[in-house]
């Protein structure tokens, strides 16, 4: 078998293809919304390596993959071709992220004032991963104004925010670190 070519040069001119052939510029919406995708996988991949728990690594990694389909479904030109079937975000994901969401939450202290960043090294690339998701929400939403999104796959990008909010606050409690926002001089 011979092996692949890493660079093909079809993207020097500062244009790329998106799955259905159109060629489109490497400044264009969809692929600002599937690269904030594919830096959020990456940042993901970095707090893995903090993890201790062997759910929690797990669940990350599910969620890499399941960011990897997202990126491919915003690859794809969904107003002419139909996404794969390994590009469909369904209930089911969403809901496992609620589920996640929801066991989090249930070991944590009761929140009554807002969550300053910080706190431990999992914690902090927590809320860089909460921080970059909430961008990448933004950016496909911004590729909904024009194109075709599933709901599906807005739902679940909303969702990485506060799994990943609740996994920070999990990670400063294990070490009694939480910083909290305190108003006025301190």
């Amino acid at each position: 078998m011979k092996k692949s070519i890493i660079y093909t040069k079809t993207g020097d001119k500062g244009t790329t293809a998106l799955v259905g052939g159109m060629r489109v510029s490497k400044s264009h919406i969809r692929l600002e919304a599937y690269g904030t995708i594919d830096e959020l996988n990456s940042y993901i991949g970095l707090l893995n390596c903090e993890i201790d728990e062997q759910d929690h690594e797990d669940f990350l990694r599910y969620l890499q993959h399941k960011l990897f389909t997202v990126g491919s479904y915003l690859a794809t030109e969904t107003e002419v071709k139909p996404p794969k079937e390994a590009s469909i975000i369904t209930v089911k994901d969403i809901e496992r992220i609620e589920k996640q969401i929801d066991v989090i939450d249930s070991t944590l202290p009761r929140l009554n004032r807002f969550v300053l960043p910080g706190g431990n090294e999992a914690a902090s690339r927590a809320h860089i991963c909460r921080t970059v998701s909430r961008r990448a929400e933004r950016n496909v939403y911004k590729v909904a104004e024009k194109y075709p999104v599933s709901e599906e796959v807005l739902i679940f990008l909303n969702r990485l925010s506060d799994y990943f909010f609740v996994l920070a606050r999990h990670e400063s409690n294990k070490s009694s670190q939480e910083i909290f926002w305190e108003q006025g001089d301190i």
